[in-house]
């Protein structure tokens, strides 16, 4: 496996992959390095080729999940309870491949360091 970060995302209320679902990533407190959509496989085919911009350090990865939902029909409340999911993780070593796989609802998520 590469180095470098890669983003997986899935719906699991529909057990379907987040396809269009709006994410960014960017080193804490910096620029945001990619913005796109999750694709028909379910990656963030933004992150793609940018291996060399990541370095030791912490990062946050920005999911749009109340627009997702919403524009897939869903009904939120006025105040949904996730709107804008801000993921902090960390790099140590950045020759290393870091996959987050993201298991998402209207009302949850998790992610852990995978392997994929």
């Amino acid at each position: 496996m590469n180095a470098g970060v890669s983003i997986h995302v899935v719906d699991v209320a529909s057990g379907q992959v987040a396809e269009g679902l709006p994410v960014r990533v960017r080193p804490l407190g910096g620029e945001w390095l990619c913005a796109g959509r999750i694709a028909g496989d379910g990656l963030l085919r933004e992150l793609s080729g940018l291996a060399a911009r990541f370095e030791q350090g912490v990062y946050e990865v920005e999911l749009e999940v109340a627009s997702f939902y919403r524009e897939l029909g869903q009904a939120l409340p006025a105040v949904p309870f996730l709107d804008v999911l801000l993921y902090r993780f960390g790099l140590d070593d950045p020759r290393q491949h870091y996959h987050l796989p993201f298991k998402l609802t209207a009302w949850g998520v998790s992610c852990f360091r995978g392997g994929a």
